[in-house]
């Protein structure tokens, strides 16, 4: 063991308090982001007399880890005081003037951690990262004013972080209500068009030869469905492919102002535009490339179309018309039909939203360098 690593084991101890007098009524989980979050369980006639209290500066972790992919649900509640399931295990810090909760958080919230958990996950039925092995982690455990210096840099960037995702959730909003607002302008006419008369290329790519176990850690992009959200992308989770494998994968290199859309699962008919700083890319085959012959304008446009409420209506219609899983074919977006303005209007809607699209992916790129600085001070 290193000289500043100690065993976790010598300041947690476990804490089991029941609602027993039902006075706690906030009913959290805990999420695989390892965030407390409202509970979604059917609780219909359920005994919250049973539930565990969890107190502010108290943890909480689900030990089942064969369900939650590579991560471990684990979470620091920073609020007031709330109740969990009885499956969870409660814990807190014996000595907080040893060791800080917040910086405890951080130790958990790294990949590692969560590679460790799954590596010492145990269990015929199902896999559990139980308390024995929790409190056989070893970590390091600097003096107390460093590590409240850590936490407080990280609460700076942090906050940075959730003020320009707050920007960026006012400005989606300003690109939705332009776009309302030359549908409901009566004086604008509008022509029925098929996105393949609109676009120079519609087609989605494939998994890549190997699959999941071929990713590298650099390399050439390959966008997933969990990237595409609608209006926005997501950078969370891109995986990397090898010259080789992108070099099968031609027919679907991203350009600049293409149009991604989901077309099967969970995620089908999300829809955002392609940020140019992961351009060269390719996509797997459950994403669809819409390459715009008009450019940033029509990408603009298009994203709106498809993300508006009543045609992603008829979208999830198309998609859940199938005998399996909800799936939309290339055929089926192809000859989707949007109402398209005159020229005049589309520059006019094109040149208001791309001010504001640009200053999201001003924002976007901020976010996402500041995630690296996130990544390693946890680090």
């Amino acid at each position: 063991m290193k000289s500043n690593y100690k065993e976790l084991g010598q300041f947690i101890r476990q804490v089991d308090v029941r609602n027993k007098d039902l006075k706690v009524e906030r009913l959290l989980g805990v999420s695989v982001q390892k965030k407390f979050i409202p509970s979604i369980a059917n609780t219909i006639g359920t005994d919250f007399s049973k539930y565990k209290v969890v107190k502010k500066m108290q943890f909480g972790y689900i030990p089942d880890t064969s369900r939650r992919g590579d991560k471990i649900g684990i979470a620091l509640l920073v609020e007031k005081e709330c109740i969990i399931s009885s499956s969870y295990t409660v814990f807190e810090i014996t000595n907080t003037t040893m060791l800080n909760p917040e910086y405890l958080m951080l130790w958990f919230s790294r990949d590692e951690f969560d590679r460790y958990a799954r590596f010492k996950s145990h269990g015929s039925v199902r896999e559990i990262f139980d308390w024995e092995q929790l409190c056989k982690i070893e970590l390091p455990v600097p003096p107390i004013e460093e590590q409240v210096k850590i936490v407080r840099r990280y609460k700076v960037i942090t906050d940075r972080i959730e003020l320009l995702q707050k920007i960026n959730r006012n400005l989606y909003q300003a690109i939705r209500l332009a776009y309302k607002r030359v549908l409901k302008d009566k004086n604008v006419n509008y022509l029925q068009q098929l996105l393949k008369d609109l676009c120079s290329k519609i087609g989605s790519g494939s998994t890549p030869k190997g699959g999941k176990d071929t990713y590298i850690t650099d390399g050439v992009t390959l966008i997933r469905s969990m990237n595409v959200l609608d209006y926005t992308f997501s950078y969370d989770g891109l995986a990397n492919i090898s010259e080789g494998q992108a070099k099968a994968l031609k027919n679907v290199e991203i350009h600049q102002n293409d149009v991604l859309f989901n077309i099967t699962g969970a995620s089908v008919t999300r829809c955002c535009i392609t940020p140019i700083n992961v351009i060269p890319a390719r996509v797997n085959q459950h994403v669809m490339i819409m390459r715009p012959k008009a450019g940033i304008y029509m990408s603009l446009y298009i994203m709106c179309s498809l993300c508006d409420a009543k045609n992603k209506s008829k979208l999830l219609g198309l998609a859940q018309s199938g005998s399996t899983r909800e799936s939309i074919n290339k055929q089926e977006l192809e000859n989707f039909i949007i109402d398209v303005p005159s020229t005049k209007e589309l520059d006019k809607f094109g040149a208001v939203t791309s001010i504001i699209y640009n200053n999201i992916q001003i924002n976007i790129e901020e976010i996402r360098k500041f995630n690296l600085v996130l990544k390693y001070i946890k680090d």
